[in-house]
């Protein structure tokens, strides 16, 4: 996304990203300078070693022979990726300073959390769609969601969940389980890397996270899924709930 205003090529951005044709304001011919003609600055609002990070970082990668200019990341954590949009507003609205924008963000709109809202941006492409689930260390004495609840319900707030963020979809999620009487404590971190360290390092009995920002733990059996957050079972989990 960029600050909202009409950007020049945008055009050439989404059709590169997702192949979507989609006329943004382009500027009639001659009327400004070619677009790109310097560096488009890419503002991670999380921390590196994420899925936010490896997918801007992807993209940057992809689009830099295309488009024939650099394209830096730079990683600007903070208030659930609202300290990193608010470097994005401050920024001049002319195409050169974009942005990832994920529903933890969007999920502190409606909790008062953000002063950004979805119109103050202009959107450039959807990059992907991805469920979420709880995972715990393989060791874990939970070896079912059903064993984990029952042991929140059992000893109220003593399960933490490391999650992005206060307001996120992380903490909306947790809180919907102390809604049903089973209370669980979300623990913020804003970097990736400091929540799967805080599961991994026993800091926390939870990680709630994308399977593919955790691929390697998964390979590597250090953490397990016990459910996902979708209305249907994942097919690389089918044991999953």
């Amino acid at each position: 996304m960029s600050a909202k205003r009409r950007m020049p090529g945008v055009l050439a951005w989404c059709v590169f990203i997702s192949a979507c044709m989609i006329l943004v304001g382009l500027p009639a011919a001659g009327a400004q300078e070619k677009y790109p003609s310097r560096p488009i600055d890419f503002i991670v609002t999380w921390g590196a070693g994420g899925g936010a990070d490896a997918m801007a970082r992807t993209i940057g990668q992809h689009a830099q022979p295309i488009l024939g200019v650099a394209i830096p990341v730079s990683n600007v954590p903070g208030a659930s990726g609202n300290t990193g949009l608010g470097q994005l507003m401050a920024a001049k609205p002319d195409g050169y300073t974009i942005a990832t924008y994920i529903m933890d963000t969007l999920a502190t709109i409606p909790m008062g959390l953000s002063k950004v809202t979805v119109d103050d941006l202009e959107w450039v492409t959807r990059t992907q769609v991805a469920d979420s689930f709880f995972f715990v260390k393989s060791d874990s004495p939970y070896k079912t969601i059903q064993e984990l609840l029952q042991a929140a319900k059992e000893n109220p707030g003593k399960i933490r969940v490391a999650a992005t963020g206060y307001g996120t979809v992380d903490d909306v999620t947790v809180r919907f389980f102390e809604k049903k009487g089973i209370k669980l404590t979300t623990v913020p971190y804003p970097k990736p890397g400091e929540r799967y360290a805080s599961t991994l390092g026993d800091h926390s009995e939870v990680l709630y996270e994308q399977a593919g920002d955790v691929l390697q733990y998964l390979k590597a059996g250090q953490l397990r899924p016990l459910i996902i957050f979708a209305d249907k079972r994942h097919p690389a989990f089918p044991d999953v709930p």
